[in-house]
């Protein structure tokens, strides 16, 4: 039986690789923060809050949700649609 220690090819090589899970770990919670600008689609925020278009229309109506208008089509800011969770 082989005994492994902090010199063994295995766990330095384990440590290596726990690193760099570490480090892409960190990169898509960075990113992840980074997209709360990123802006949704009237389809995506109904599968989002479970609910229709038209109950998503009628909250655009009511002012219940806040919305943007680029060239006609109607968005939506993530971190807007998030603080409704909050």
């Amino acid at each position: 039986m082989d005994i492994v220690n902090g010199k063994s090819e295995e766990v330095i090589s384990f440590f290596s690789a726990l690193g760099k899970m570490l480090d892409n770990i960190q990169l898509a919670l960075k990113n992840r923060a980074s997209n709360d600008n990123r802006l949704l689609t009237s389809k995506e925020v109904c599968k989002l809050l479970c609910i229709s278009p038209r109950t998503l229309q009628e909250w655009r109506n009511t002012g219940k949700i806040p919305f943007i208008k680029i060239g006609g089509k109607v968005l939506y800011r993530r971190k807007d649609i998030e603080s409704l969770f909050i």
